[in-house]
This record gives C-alpha cells, sequence and structure tokens, in this order.
C-alpha cells in the first residue's frame, strides 16, 4: 500500500476538470436497466490532494454521460482498509466498488464470495492496459483493474553525484558501492531512507532478493508463500553486508519517509543526502519539501544494480500499483463500465496529472513531463518481469509479518534467517 503513503504528502492545487465523456468504447448504457437508476458506492483511499478531485471529477463526468448511474465517492483513509475491507466483504453491505491492490490480499478476498469476476465484462478493453493487469487475476479471472503502476528504483541528485565525481549511475552493486565511498569521500550522505516508517526498509530487502533469485524462483515463492530457497538467506546475507558499510544517514531509524524536510525524501530534495531508493512517486513528494523550484531538473533515475553471482535477471523490477475492484451487489455493466472509464486515456492523463504514479493504460504516458520518470516507465515496459512487493503478493498477514521482520532486521534485532523464518510462522498461523 506504497501509494496511499505518498499521497498524504502530497498537497497540490485541483487539477483541471475531467473531461465530460462517455465511457470510450463501452457502449450502450451504463447499468443493467435503460429505465432503472443506480447507485454505486465508491471506496477510493485518495482523501487530499490533486487524485480526490480527479475522482471527484471522474464521478461527476461518467454521470453526466450516464444519467442512470450515480457515483457516491467516500475517501477512507489507506490503513483503515486492512480492517474495513474483510469486515464490509464479511457483511451484506459491501461497497460497490473498492480500492483493490492486486496479489495475495485481492486472492484472500475471492473466498468471500462477494468480489465480482470481471473477466468476461472486461473483456473488450483490458487489453488496453496490457500484461500489467496479471497482477489484479486470481487463477487467470480478472478480479479488479489498475489505474496506475509503480516501479520502485533510485532516485539521486545528478549536481551531488558530479560533485563527487561520479559520471554516470552504477549498474552493478560493486559500483553501487564504489560509488558510496565516492560520496563518503565528498562528505555527501550517501544513501537515505525513512526506518521510522519501517516499509522503505523491505524496498531493500526485497530488491536483494529480486536480485539474488531466479523469476522461477520467485513465481514459486510467491505461490508457495515460503522463503526457504536458499537465495533467500543469501540475500538478507547479502543486505546485512551492505548495512555493514554504512550507506546510510545517521539516525536513519528515526527518520521519516516523506514528512517533512528532514524525511529522507526532503533530505535528497534539499541536497542533504545523493540518493533514495524509493518508488516513481518521490519527485511527487520531494517537491513541496524544498524551496529548491530547479528540484525536478536535478533529479535522475537508476535501476536497483545487478549482483555479482545473483540468479536474478537485472531487467527484473520491484513494484506495484494502485487498483479498484466491483462487488457482487453492483449493477453490472455499470460499475465494469466505471472501471474502464477510469483507465481510458483522458483519466488517465488527470491522474498521471496527480503525481500519483505511471499511467495504467500506455495512450497516457505522454502526460509524462519529467524525463526521469520517462525513463522509469520505459524501464517498467521493458521489465523482463515485475515483482510484486512481496507484502502485497503474499496474504495480508504473511506480508505484515514480513515487513515487521525486516523493520527489526534493520533496526538491528533480527537475523537473515529471522525474515524467513516470519513468513513461515506466519503463513502456519493462517
Amino acid at each position: 500500500m506504497r501509494s496511499i503513503r505518498k499521497c498524504a504528502a502530497i498537497a497540490m492545487a485541483a487539477t483541471a476538470a475531467v473531461a465530460l465523456a462517455a465511457c470510450g468504447g463501452s457502449g450502450g448504457t451504463a447499468s443493467s436497466s435503460k429505465n432503472s437508476h443506480v447507485t454505486l458506492t465508491w471506496w477510493t483511499n485518495a482523501t487530499a490532494g490533486d487524485l480526490k478531485t480527479v475522482w471527484q471529477q471522474a464521478a461527476t463526468a461518467f454521470h453526466a454521460a450516464h444519467p442512470n448511474v450515480t457515483i457516491q465517492v467516500e475517501p477512507i483513509q489507506n490503513e483503515a482498509f486492512t480492517t474495513k475491507v474483510p469486515a464490509a466483504l464479511a457483511s451484506n453491505n459491501p461497497p460497490d466498488i473498492y480500492q483493490q491492490w492486486g496479489g495475495g490480499g485481492e486472492a484472500t478476498q475471492i473466498p468471500s464470495g462477494k468480489v465480482t469476476n470481471l473477466t468476461q465484462l472486461a473483456s473488450s478493453w483490458i487489453g488496453t492496459v496490457g500484461s500489467a493487469a496479471q497482477a489484479w487475476q486470481v487463477n487467470g479471472k480478472q478480479y479488479g483493474v489498475p489505474y496506475d503502476l509503480h516501479t520502485v528504483g533510485f532516485w539521486y541528485r545528478k549536481d551531488l553525484f558530479a560533485q563527487a565525481g561520479i559520471a554516470s549511475p552504477p549498474t552493478t552493486m560493486t559500483a553501487l558501492n564504489a560509488d558510496i565511498g565516492k560520496l563518503k569521500k565528498a562528505r555527501i550522505v550517501p544513501v537515505a531512507i525513512g526506518s521510522k516508517d519501517k516499509w522503505p526498509d523491505a524496498f531493500w530487502w526485497e530488491y536483494f532478493a529480486v536480485r539474488q533469485c531466479s523469476t522461477a524462483t520467485l513465481q514459486a515463492a510467491m505461490k508457495a508463500v515460503n522463503l526457504s530457497a536458499p537465495c533467500f538467506l543469501q540475500a538478507g546475507s547479502e543486505m546485512k553486508s551492505f548495512m555493514g558499510t554504512a550507506p546510510f544517514q545517521a539516525g536513519f531509524l528515526g527518520t521519516a519517509a516523506q514528512v517533512g524536510a528532514g524525511s529522507s525524501a526532503g533530505m535528497v530534495a534539499n541536497g542533504k543526502a545523493a540518493m533514495e531508493l524509493q518508488g516513481d512517486w518521490d519527485p511527487g513528494v520531494m517537491a513541496p519539501l524544498t524551496t529548491n523550484k530547479g528540484i525536478n531538473a536535478q533529479l535522475g533515475w537508476f535501476p536497483f544494480p545487478a549482483l555479482s553471482g545473483g540468479a536474478g535477471d537485472p531487467a527484473t523490477v520491484l513494484g506495484g500499483g494502485d487498483g479498484f475492484s466491483c462487488t457482487t451487489g453492483a449493477a453490472e455493466p455499470a460499475c465494469a463500465q466505471f472501471l474502464q472509464y477510469i483507465d481510458s486515456t483522458a483519466v488517465q492523463i488527470k491522474v498521471v496529472g496527480a503525481n500519483v504514479g505511471l499511467p495504467a493504460n500506455p495512450a497516457a504516458a505522454t502526460a509524462l513531463t519529467l524525463p526521469a520518470l520517462k525513463q522509469v516507465l520505459q524501464v517498467n515496459h521493458a521489465a523482463s518481469y515485475v515483482q510484486t512487493y512481496f507484502d502485497i503478493a503474499f496474504p495480508t498477514s504473511v506480508g505484515t509479518a514480513l515487513d515487521a521482520a525486516i523493520a527489526n532486521f534493520f533496526a538491528g534485532q533480527g537475523t537473515p534467517q529471522s525474515i524467513i523464518t516470519a513468513v513461515s510462522q506466519a503463513k502456519a498461523s493462517q
């Protein structure tokens, strides 16, 4: 659930209104009956900022094009979804549309019988999203639809790299370690991390695993909810060795990720650190944390480096995205057609403008203006495999246990093996 955390950090002026256009290519009326009126309740995690405005405008625009369908937007704090969605799906009155991150969390919701199988309803248009839609499938069936995509990598200050004599971003871990040494020599904090919030720690361990393990091993581990393959233990050992070089700022365990100028994002934005391993949303987070109006021009991006001897494909990336699901009580095809409208080029361009992620619909990529973000999108599209964040790919309880174990590891209270054990114990207690 990365994007909620970053949405909370972005406070921006409202975007221009979404065009009042019909759901492109949907055909016919948007409800089950031309003469009936339906209201669809819509739970979103956009409680503030541009995206909240975009969603309200989308609901208004869809109603204008389909007068017999009213979309009732109900913003909910992101962290509340963990408890509210399971409770709603166990009740007789779940929302018609709700925030969905796919993966193991989505899979645990299917047995409720309340999540709509969108496979046939979306068959005529889901192809516009491409392979990314697979992360919202369970056993080959489409139970959710993404509206944005995320890719994690290194955001860095080009000016600080130049100051330290670094001519180009590293492509191997050996080169990254060498660059960290150059930055230290230049008295520049090499890497900022917001370990107070814990979830940024997971990016690091997971990327070491992605570079250490083959794609087949990753896929098997996600399916079996099992990290017993030797490469995962090796990933922890590699991470421990890396941390032993002291690459992070002093007091990193008490540093927030995205709130305030002293956060890890704020440190990079204000030139107090050279780089940060974060999602594609980072430029939008940094902008309000600094008075430096030229920050975007100073930012560069590079993918996580290759590990010597690792079986992982360097073209694999770690990421995820945000989407929505319909519940079985929702009027169809109205609900599915509204999700189609959200993925239309017109709305997707507004989503890009809200600085919440990469567009799920590739046709909206032209709306990206930051060169580094265009690079991120290219890497995402060219990736041999996109590994969903482990805590999202796993069932919710297992993912939570994994994140906690990684945070303990960063705090010096765990070992590479304790991370593996935490997953096996969480699975056993399901």
